[in-house]
């Protein structure tokens, strides 16, 4: 008989994602919890995708990914950040921007590393950490604007200290590093040899004329990091699983070691794809605008609930406080919320360790205005 699996994640069950959503389907509910748009993608992506099969790219791609992708990519980012990165040697193509995050805390963390995060925090990097033997340090952003309070950081740097991660647009809440945010932790940083990792897969899904402070604008940081991307946020194809990783050669090097016997390569007909699409720079400029419309409108429909919105400032996703409908805790809520109302949604305490709760649920507005429409419809019942 096998002896038992001496568990890397003992305290990790079904992630709440899994949950809310098999509970959103069980009860017929519109799902407003898991952040994946119920709208077609862009249709002339989707035809170059087509295209690139019938042409016959459908076998492997290079480890590190398409060459013409790439070279599309450093091209992009030297217009928006006005940063050369070397296309042959600084990015890599990667299998969704969950994997890119995994493989630089993979490539970085030895056991007994300290990894400091800011909670709320999505559910993969405590995981990340915890599965390669290095711990996690939890500061809570300063509710409810969701900000870094750098003095805690200050203190929370010691000899252990390996990497921090940042995530801006920050998912669940919405906030958005300032430049002065940035700057703050160049400071912390320098002089040390602590990397960064830094989460940017909504790096074109950003609001009410907010600039997107990417790593990559800054070179005192990016030096020491690892920027992370995703191509199924920003262009409406989640299912496609594709992002990328920017880092400087020393440090891509040791990422494409792990990558190279894990992922290997991603899926080539997108890669082709979006080679050609991001050459139309509208293709991404136009983002901000489209999903802010779709903020905009759920904002409206939401003000005839009983639910206070709180800012987002970029993302899929906008936060609620619900003191006036209800005292449950927040799980039990959108639990509640799934089976009553019929709409589904995610409690913000599920994004940190400890559970904090601060009665917040989040809702993903990257929807249909008629299904937007619905859901409000149902959430308005509660003020009946």
């Amino acid at each position: 008989m096998m002896n038992p699996i001496n568990s890397k994640l003992p305290n990790t069950g079904t992630s709440i994602f899994t949950t809310m959503s098999a509970l959103a389907t069980e009860n017929n509910a519109i799902n407003l919890g898991q952040g994946f748009p119920d709208f077609p993608m862009d249709e002339s992506l989707a035809a170059l995708t087509q295209k690139a099969i019938g042409d016959g790219y459908n076998q492997y791609a290079p480890m590190a990914g398409y060459p013409a992708l790439r070279e599309s990519i450093s091209e992009k980012i030297k217009f928006l950040y006005n940063t050369t990165v070397s296309a042959t040697d600084c990015i890599t193509i990667t299998p969704g921007g969950s994997y890119a995050i995994y493989t630089a805390f993979t490539t970085i963390l030895r056991p007994g590393d300290e990894v400091i995060l800011f909670e709320p925090a999505y559910d993969s990097y405590t995981p990340n950490i915890l599965v390669n033997g290095a711990i996690p340090i939890r500061i809570a952003l300063e509710f409810p604007n969701y900000s870094i309070n750098w003095d805690k950081v200050k203190l929370a740097i010691n000899e252990k200290t390996k990497a921090i991660i940042i995530n801006s647009p920050h998912n669940p809440t919405g906030s958005v590093l300032s430049h002065e945010d940035i700057l703050m932790l160049s400071s912390i940083l320098k002089d040390t040899s602590i990397y960064l990792i830094s989460d940017e897969v909504y790096e074109h899904l950003i609001f009410d004329d907010k600039q997107h402070n990417s790593i990559l604008k800054y070179p005192d940081l990016f030096k020491r990091s690892f920027v992370c991307f995703s191509f199924g946020k920003v262009y409406n194809c989640t299912g496609w699983k594709l992002g990328y990783c920017v880092a400087p050669k020393p440090l891509m090097d040791e990422y494409r070691k792990i990558h190279q016997f894990d992922a290997f390569c991603c899926f080539t007909p997108s890669q082709v794809a979006l080679a050609e699409h991001l050459k139309n720079k509208n293709s991404y400029l136009s983002l901000s605008k489209f999903m802010q419309a779709k903020r905009d409108f759920f904002v409206s429909c939401m003000k005839e609930t009983k639910f206070t919105l709180l800012p987002s400032f970029g993302s899929y996703f906008i936060c609620a406080t619900y003191e006036h409908i209800s005292d449950l805790p927040a799980n039990e809520f959108s639990i509640e919320l799934t089976k009553k109302q019929g709409v589904a949604t995610i409690p913000v305490s599920a994004f940190y360790m400890d559970g904090k709760d601060d009665k917040v649920i989040r809702f993903c507005f990257a929807k249909k205005e008629e299904t937007i429409i619905e859901a409000t419809n149902r959430l308005q019942e509660l003020s009946r």
